[in-house]
């Protein structure tokens, strides 16, 4: 295993992703590809007015790079490939980021839903049925 793509949010569990990757990394020799997929709000539409989307989009992405910044302050360098950040639906960004970066895994994090999104699918599961590559999905423990 030589590359991992390392699906980022901001929800709290963000930083177990971030730790089950690094520990696999350090075990395996591969390099972590930091990647954060931007959404498009529905209030974009009323920052339209005011800006340009180019800027909305600007700033969304500076915000996300900045993010994983912060996240991955401790994560050794030597470890590190990149950061990526992508606009689009996230499931769908994270299974293009995977193809066109050439990983070998891609690690995300799991909600744990139930009721509606087992029906209407995951993030996740999405990346789980949708990705050509081998996925981890890290929960978070039980308490």
């Amino acid at each position: 295993m030589q590359r991992i793509l390392v699906g980022l949010d901001s929800s709290p569990r963000a930083a177990l992703v971030l730790a089950t990757a690094v520990d696999l990394a350090r075990r395996t020799g591969a390099k972590l590809a930091l990647f954060r997929s931007i959404g498009l709000p529905p209030e974009v539409d009323q920052e339209v007015l005011t800006h340009s989307v180019d800027t909305v989009i600007d700033a969304m992405t500076k915000r996300a790079t900045a993010e994983i910044a912060q996240m991955t302050a401790n994560v050794p360098p030597e470890l590190v490939e990149g950061t990526h950040v992508r606009i689009g639906v996230p499931w769908n960004a994270i299974c293009e980021e995977a193809k066109a970066s050439n990983v070998d895994l891609v690690i995300i994090g799991s909600h744990g839903y139930s009721g509606l999104d087992k029906i209407l699918g995951t993030t996740a599961a999405k990346v789980v049925n949708h990705c050509d590559r081998s996925v981890l999905v890290v929960r978070t423990p039980l308490v």
